[in-house]
């Protein structure tokens, strides 16, 4: 009597394997947290398992339950047949170590001004100074619970137009036990906040622009539209944003935002704005800072 065959998926580097294997083949498009099909692979098994994500190395003896068994296997193969980035699927995304519940009613969590702000990369001395701060576009909170952590006596203001993007934000401002410092305020930029001055506004705005929203992979498609199209030029937000910011800034304040590739378009409608480009390891030229004196 012939022998049963034995399972060829039974540890989670054997996982691991199939999973890199597999993204290959099909070409999917990355950027929402990984750059390639290892580190996309491996995000994706370690927090379906709910394991510590910074290494897998230590876990690829692991073998997983016949129920972790059948969900990694759905993952993968909804990675593939779907092109669903892998934090909504597995309803988490980190930004320096940073967890944050993630769903499709607001963009995955990525921007080069949580390097900036993580990485003390910001012209502004002590970061005590900092009492009030805004986030504008804040979509599931992530800059803003950044911000409070970066300044630890600052107060925020977080605002978005869409209900559900806010919805999910309050839900990792709790997560975060941090109700005390944010405000969430539902409305268009700067409309919910009366005249209100802040010392620091941040922005990470829809930029991308009519070429490069025809041109999304899939895996970007599944973001919302609204989070991600700004007009022809990527530029309709950043101009509302410039021409307001001043009313909302405190004497010495300043405004950081996040423009993409926006920046020839930017600096060809604003030639005598003196924008200062802050760059960080992984971007150049796509993300501006200017004070409110440089504005008026």
């Amino acid at each position: 009597m012939p022998r049963p065959t034995k399972p060829s998926l039974v540890t989670l580097g054997d996982f691991f394997r199939l999973a890199v294997r597999r993204f290959r083949a099909a070409r999917l498009a990355y950027g929402h947290g990984t750059t390639n099909a290892r580190d996309e692979a491996a995000f994706l098994l370690l927090e379906a398992l709910r394991l510590p994500i910074h290494s897998l190395d230590p876990y690829l003896d692991l073998k997983p339950t016949a129920a972790e068994r059948a969900r990694l296997l759905t993952l993968i193969n909804a990675r593939v047949a779907l092109r669903l980035p892998v934090p909504y699927l597995v309803g988490a995304a980190y930004m320096h170590g940073v967890r944050f519940h993630v769903d499709r009613r607001a963009l995955i969590p990525r921007s080069f001004i949580g390097d900036l702000l993580v990485g003390g990369g910001l012209p502004i001395g002590d970061p005590n100074r900092i009492r009030r701060v805004l986030d504008l576009c804040t979509g599931s909170g992530c800059l803003a619970i950044l911000a409070a952590l970066v300044f630890p006596r600052a107060g925020i203001d977080a605002v978005d137009l869409s209900a559900g993007a806010l919805a999910l934000a309050r839900r990792n401002v709790a997560a975060h036990r941090l109700q005390d410092r944010i405000a969430l305020h539902r409305g268009d930029l700067f409309g919910p906040l009366d005249k209100r001055r802040y010392d620091l506004i941040l922005s990470n705005p829809p930029y991308v622009d009519a070429r490069g929203m025809a041109r999304l992979p899939p895996e970007y498609r599944h973001e919302p539209r609204m989070a991600l199209a700004a007009g022809d030029d990527g530029l309709d937000l950043v101009r509302r944003i410039l021409a307001e910011a001043p009313e909302h800034l405190a004497k010495n304040g300043s405004l950081l935002c996040e423009i993409g590739r926006g920046r020839k378009p930017l600096e060809a409608a604003y030639p005598r704005l003196p924008l200062l480009w802050l760059d960080t390891e992984q971007s150049e030229g796509e993300v501006f800072w200017i004070a409110r004196k440089e504005l008026v």
